[in-house]
C-alpha cells in the first residue's frame, strides 16, 4: 500500500469515511461518530481496508 485516499460524507451525525486502495482498487466505508477526530477515522477506515486486504490474499 503505497497510496490511500479517503473520503468523507457527513449523515446527519454520522460520518461515512470511505478508503481506497488504488493499486488493487479496493475500496472500503466505515459509518463513525462525527466526534472522533479525523485521524482516529482514518484509523477506523484504514483497518477495514487492512483485513479486506489481507481476505483477499488468502482467496
Amino acid at each position: 500500500m503505497t497510496e490511500i485516499l479517503f473520503e468523507f460524507t457527513r449523515q446527519g451525525n454520522l460520518i461515512k469515511v470511505t478508503a481506497i486502495e488504488p493499486e488493487t482498487l479496493t475500496e472500503v466505508s466505515v459509518i463513525v461518530p462525527c466526534t472522533l477526530s479525523e485521524e482516529q477515522m482514518k484509523f477506523q477506515a484504514l483497518n477495514r481496508l487492512k483485513y479486506v486486504l489481507q481476505k483477499k490474499e488468502q482467496g
